[in-house]
């Protein structure tokens, strides 16, 4: 069954289905970074997770061969979501510097019926608005399904030996204004409020319309004053919620919100009503 938006409290636009592999060194990294929530990681606890609160959520794991984190496959996350429509979507993964078989890829999925896709270029190690990247666009686009591309920071790899290998350029926010302009009908989301170019991310989101913010990845007491004040006012109808589960769990996201200067009229706003619009749901 679809959404039942009605039923929902809110709907979180990123979360990731991560392998139940234990051992690799860049997930034990962003254990010990973000803290480790203790939430159970396997996928049926996350569904009854998500269905306990009444939230909805995009799902997804990510398509790179930096980290050796290994990939839940599309199919797997597309089969999960099928089997969990009340609450799930899926979103698909892959790396659009593949080239021809990204594209195939591409094409497989929104046929199967995916309902958008995420990308990371700091792991998939591409400038978002490199023109390899720019035959999957179109691909996409086509289709008029939503992109969303991490930006800023990446807790993946930090503390490691070279940030293990993790290049912090290629989150840079400005990237995604090329792609903006080139692909109009492709719905954007950054990911994560954009340290440190917050301000590039704001300017970004504010000018092209397609363009939107979820506020996964920090918990909201971290957020920059300026990014506060962009979400109570020109930027209301563009903000998403997002937690970054498991690395972040929506218990602790929703409670920290609750504590920052959002107004009484917008927390709606961020918390369901514009993942309603965008998705059409």
């Amino acid at each position: 069954m679809p959404f039942d938006t009605s039923a929902l409290v809110a709907i979180d636009t990123h979360v990731h289905i991560e392998s139940e592999v234990e051992g690799n060194a860049a997930d034990q990294a962003a254990r010990k970074y973000f803290g480790d929530t203790g939430v159970a990681r396997g996928r049926n606890e996350l569904a009854e997770y998500y269905r306990s609160r009444k939230i909805g959520c995009v799902v997804f794991s990510v398509d790179e061969r930096l980290t050796g984190r290994p990939q839940v496959s599309n199919d797997d996350v597309a089969t999960f979501a099928e089997e969990n429509s009340d609450v799930i979507m899926a979103f698909a993964s892959v790396d659009p510097t593949r080239g021809a078989e990204a594209l195939s890829e591409a094409r497989r999925l929104i046929a199967r019926g995916v309902k958008g896709f995420k990308l990371h270029p700091p792991l998939q190690q591409f400038h978002a608005n490199d023109r390899i990247a720019y035959p999957f666009y179109e691909v996409v686009q086509q289709a008029r399904l939503p992109v969303i591309f991490h930006t800023g920071h990446s807790g993946i790899g930090t503390g490691m030996p070279g940030g293990g290998g993790v290049r912090l350029k290629y989150g840079h926010p400005m990237d995604i204004d090329d792609v903006a302009v080139d692909f109009p009908d492709m719905p954007i989301i950054m990911a994560h409020p954009s340290f440190p170019w917050q301000d590039e991310a704001i300017s970004v989101c504010l000018h092209k319309r397609q363009v939107y913010i979820d506020l996964s990845g920090w918990s909201p007491k971290y957020f920059s004053p300026i990014l506060i004040q962009y979400a109570n006012t020109l930027l209301k109808k563009k903000m998403l919620f997002g937690s970054d589960f498991p690395l972040i769990t929506p218990d602790r996201w929703l409670a920290d919100f609750e504590k920052i200067a959002i107004k009484d009229e917008v927390r709606p706003l961020i918390l369901k009503e514009n993942a309603i619009r965008l998705f059409g749901l």
